[in-house]
């Protein structure tokens, strides 16, 4: 039987997971996503468990709406590039074996601005700041990842009211575990 830990970087984004799945709160930003992600799976067999990231995320598109499963996800902030032109592998694209065609963007950078947003939109369809860490957290653990992420905002000026939004993103994530995931 499949058991599942659900991460998320924050208490409003988890309101509402259904009762009896386990909750870890990572804190915003990637070295917070990883290190907890990391710190709740030490010592844990990998066999029959799967990570659900949940959070909000900012559309890098028009129209993008709704609820997501990336397939992809990009660690924005980095300096890929450079890095292999060293001679090393930056590993800044993971790719997961379930979830849409959407590509996710994470960063240590919250996204409030069209500029910014339409530079990653070249590349991504989403952004957010901490599924990337989850997901290389897992994947260096040997344990399977799903990101689920719902649109909250338009990643540019209006980013600002994700306070006031943050509650209806959670209910859907909330509503689509209880769907998902109900045994």
């Amino acid at each position: 039987m499949t058991s599942y830990l659900i991460v998320s970087a924050t208490e409003a984004e988890a309101r509402y997971v259904p009762a009896g799945l386990p909750v870890v709160i990572t804190g915003i930003g990637k070295t917070a996503a990883a290190t907890a992600t990391t710190q709740a799976l030490a010592g844990r067999a990998p066999d029959d468990l799967v990570v659900v990231n949940i959070g909000t995320a900012g559309a890098l598109r028009p129209g993008l709406t709704g609820l997501f499963t990336p397939r992809r996800v990009l660690n924005h902030d980095l300096d890929a590039d450079l890095v292999r032109a060293l001679g090393l592998d930056p590993e800044e694209l993971i790719e997961l074996p379930v979830g849409d065609g959407v590509t996710l963007a994470t960063g240590d950078r919250f996204v409030a601005d069209s500029r910014l947003r339409d530079e990653l939109a070249q590349r991504a369809d989403l952004v957010d700041m901490e599924g990337y860490a989850v997901a290389y957290a897992c994947r260096r653990l040997g344990v399977p990842v799903r990101l689920v992420k719902h649109v909250s905002d338009a990643a540019d000026e209006s980013a600002m009211d994700w306070p006031t939004v943050v509650d209806a993103s959670a209910r859907v994530l909330g509503a689509w575990l209880g769907t998902e995931l109900a045994d």
